[in-house]
């Protein structure tokens, strides 16, 4: 699949799960989850509670304190009686309960006796919770007393029954309140807060949101609402208050909670009222009603954008990248770009708090990183594929060492578009070839000159030479493309000068295998210049060569070496070459196509 095509598809994939994504899936609602959660857990201390909301704390100390007065848990519940009555002396806007008393105490009805006539004296305070349970029967909701609230819609099922554990051991007209679920997400954190439930044309108030209509707060109009976390209200233990109004001198202030809501409830572990939130895995229940009703009097619980808005930036971010990774911009630059975007989505998450917003900007974030590493694999494997077909190309005419480290390096785009550079070319051709060829078999002529063209490429690649073809029994070779080489003239006479020796080696291979008695020899011309090196031919049938006039005379100087020497040189070779090696001065020469004669030389070690 060619690369553009392979992008598009990417796109068009990720199109189409963001579109699942936003349009009920909520694939990535765990990223934003667990990203806003720990926002949340560090904005939470920098958010002043609400100085009205107090919680008396049935904490661990109490339970110990009082064990003398109360016994074990649960406690009679005269202790909440003289609690309340203590409380409502002061004037407190509410005092509220975060306490089941669903059954009676059999046990000590004289204390329950108490609680009630209290609760009684001072219903105009006190609320009271109760809970929807997951199963179970419940009363008929039209039988319900006035005092929880319920409010019958038109559309109201006047048959209709919700299982509910409600106040019973209390008077009915002091059933003020309303639910107290805990509502949990998918992952079983509670991050919202419910204000009322609909079921079957009844709307039944939750505490929190009884509390705020009393108060004639604001309250909003969907049902529940993201809870904007604060550090923790002020809690007093109940024992520290319980003990000071009843002893002969109390020390706290008489006027202590006038004008507060006053919550009771427990943060004690073993009373099993703590719950996961995203400030902690185990929150006290008391706390979570706190912020709630805390929420509600400020106007200040966390309001969301329609999450379209957030799928069309996913879509857009996406797009971004896969236009990027078509144009071809550098994938490093297109990563810091989206850490920079990443960064930038949580400061302004974390600003968008301090404004009471919550934003699921993590869940394009997290299709942008996506989509990133989908078309940076997609780049890796159409580079990975290039290479290879580079490797092929050029591991025809390199050194496959050489090969590959002009596919590792950035120089391969040069070394494939055709341009003019100066090289030095090498022609060798086998002297005596035709009676060769004349006095044996093909398929012996052919082993014969598969294993001298081996030996003889190896010495070209081992000089950092370049193989261009093989023209019959003739070796093409040229220095200095596709790999840049300064000193391409002396690599080249270096080669020439192996390969010499190497053609000895080889002739005594052939005198003592296969007893051949020819003159079997080679001649070899160099020349240094300028010519046109790369990619030649038509598109269906490249080759890489090299064309010009340096490649003519090469040709034209190997021809001129039978009777001369097996291997001559020009003078502008001889000049690059330097003093590397010694040259034997073999006077002008005149050759084909070329009106001035032409000076060559025969190299020597030194």
């Amino acid at each position: 699949m060619p690369q553009r095509s392979a992008f598009v598809f990417i796109l068009v994939f990720l199109t189409a799960l963001i579109a699942a994504d936003y349009g009920g899936w909520r694939l990535t609602r765990p990223v934003d989850h667990w990203v806003n959660d720990r926002l949340l857990a560090r904005h939470a201390p920098l958010h002043a509670p609400s100085a009205d909301i107090v919680i008396i704390d049935i904490d661990q100390k109490s339970l110990t304190a009082l064990i003398d007065e109360a016994g074990s848990w649960p406690w009679p519940r005269a202790m909440h009686a003289e609690l309340l009555d203590a409380l409502a002396r002061q004037q407190p806007k509410a005092v509220v309960f975060d306490l089941m008393f669903n059954e009676p105490d059999t046990f000590r009805a004289d204390s329950d006796k108490l609680f009630q006539d209290t609760a009684r004296q001072h219903a105009d305070v006190l609320y009271l919770p109760s809970v929807q349970l997951a199963d179970g029967t419940g009363p008929l909701l039209r039988n319900l007393p006035p005092s929880l609230g319920l409010i019958k819609t038109p559309t109201a099922n006047l048959n209709v029954s919700l299982p509910l554990l409600l106040p019973w051991a209390m008077p009915q007209e002091t059933w003020r309140g309303g639910l107290i679920n805990f509502l949990a997400d998918n992952d079983g954190v509670g991050r919202n807060y419910l204000l009322r439930r609909n079921f079957e044309g009844w709307q039944i108030p939750a505490l929190a949101g009884q509390l705020a209509a009393d108060q004639h707060w604001q309250i909003p109009p969907q049902d529940r609402i993201t809870l904007n976390w604060t550090a923790p209200h002020r809690r007093i233990s109940f024992s520290d208050f319980y003990l000071d109004f009843n002893s002969e001198h109390p020390k706290r202030a008489s006027n202590e909670f006038a004008g507060k809501i006053i919550l009771i409830g427990t943060a004690a572990p073993g009373l099993q009222d703590l719950r996961p939130t995203p400030i902690a895995a185990a929150y006290p229940g008391v706390e979570i009603l706190a912020t709630a009703i805390d929420n509600l009097q400020h106007g200040d619980w966390l309001r969301r954008p329609h999450h379209v808005w957030f799928g069309l930036w996913a879509l857009a971010l996406c797009g971004l990248l896969v236009l990027g990774f078509w144009r071809g911009i550098n994938m490093l630059w297109l990563g810091v770009t989206l850490i920079i975007t990443s960064v930038l989505s949580v400061v302004a998450g974390w600003l968008a708090l301090g404004q009471n917003w919550l934003l699921p900007l993590y869940g394009p974030l997290a299709w942008g990183w996506l989509c990133y590493w989908l078309c940076a694999l997609q780049a890796w494997l159409s580079e990975k594929r290039r290479r290879e077909r580079a490797m092929q190309m050029f591991g025809r005419f390199l050194d496959p060492r050489v090969a590959r480290s002009l596919v590792d390096s950035a120089d391969l785009a040069v070394g494939q578009r055709a341009h003019s550079q100066q090289i030095t070319v090498l022609f060798s051709d086998i002297r005596g070839f035709t009676s060769l060829s004349e006095a044996h078999p093909p398929e012996f002529v052919v082993d014969l000159l598969n294993r001298y063209f081996t030996r003889q490429v190896a010495v070209i690649f081992k000089h950092g030479g370049t193989l261009d073809k093989f023209i019959g029994d003739c070796i093409m070779a040229f220095w200095g493309a596709p790999t840049d080489d300064p000193d391409h003239a002396r690599h080249a006479v270096a080669a020439a000068l192996e390969m010499a020796a190497e053609l000895a080696a080889f002739k005594q291979t052939l005198s003592e295998l296969n007893h051949l008695n020819t003159e079997f020899d080679v001649g070899i011309g160099i020349h240094t210049g300028t010519a046109v090196v790369g990619f030649i031919g038509a598109p269906s049938r490249l080759d890489y060569t090299v064309i010009g006039d340096t490649v003519n005379l090469a040709s034209r100087i190997e021809s001129q070496t039978k009777g001369i020497a097996r291997i001559l040189v020009s003078d502008a070779t001889r000049q690059a070459c330097g003093d590397a090696f010694g040259f034997v001065d073999c006077g002008s020469h005149h050759v084909k196509g070329r009106e001035q004669a032409v000076q060559l030389f025969e190299p020597k070690e030194k």
